[in-house]
């Protein structure tokens, strides 16, 4: 269990949670800005533009996270109100795990940062690491042809056939079995090894 690590290596669960948090909500306003953009104004009228992850995550998703060590969140949009038809579904739905991407790419860059002036007193090679792999994590994950996840959607806006999998609940059914596979295990395994080859 995930809340273990409060009492075994608390600094590692402060920043897992800490990290976790702010990056699904950073995912989260980076579909609502993706949406706004596109024309849709249901994350503004919603009040979901906003950093606070209560509003993105709700208090039942963080204290999942704190306890079973995964957690979810959500932006409210309106499909119907997309500029573009055709592309608007997968612009807002790329641009959460973008966001995800885009951080772990700064947090990299934040290690050679720290390793190329030797400000490691100051800076946390470990802190910004973990940032990297959980945010890589994070794109890799939601990026799975799986609904209710956003890569569904980017598949589904080149397939629009597959769309009927979406309905009912065989993707939530598929997302259960996914938590409960080593898929989780593999994927960590695989951005550790992604994040130590880049920094070097």
């Amino acid at each position: 269990m995930f809340l273990e690590n409060l009492l075994t290596d608390p600094l590692f669960f402060c920043r897992a949670v800490v990290i976790v948090v702010l990056s699904i909500s950073l995912h989260e306003l980076a579909h609502g800005y993706a949406a706004v953009w596109q024309g849709d104004d249901t994350p503004q009228v919603r009040g979901h533009m906003t950093l606070n992850p209560v509003v993105h995550m709700g208090l039942p998703a963080i204290l999942l996270l704190c306890v079973a060590g995964f957690s979810w969140g959500q932006m409210p949009v309106d499909p119907s109100k997309f500029r573009s038809k055709r592309w608007g579904d997968l612009l807002v739905s790329a641009a959460g795990p973008m966001a995800n991407l885009v951080l772990a790419i700064a947090a990299i860059f934040a290690i050679k940062f720290v390793t190329l002036f030797d400000t490691s007193g100051i800076i946390s090679l470990q802190f910004f690491g973990m940032v990297a792999q959980l945010n890589l994590m994070l794109f890799i994950f939601n990026l799975l042809p799986v609904p209710p996840l956003d890569g569904f959607h980017v598949f589904t806006s080149f397939f629009p056939s597959f769309k009927v999998v979406g309905q009912g609940y065989f993707g939530l059914f598929l997302l259960v079995i996914l938590f409960v596979s080593p898929v989780g295990e593999s994927l960590g395994a695989l951005t550790s090894m992604i994040v130590s080859g880049l920094v070097g």
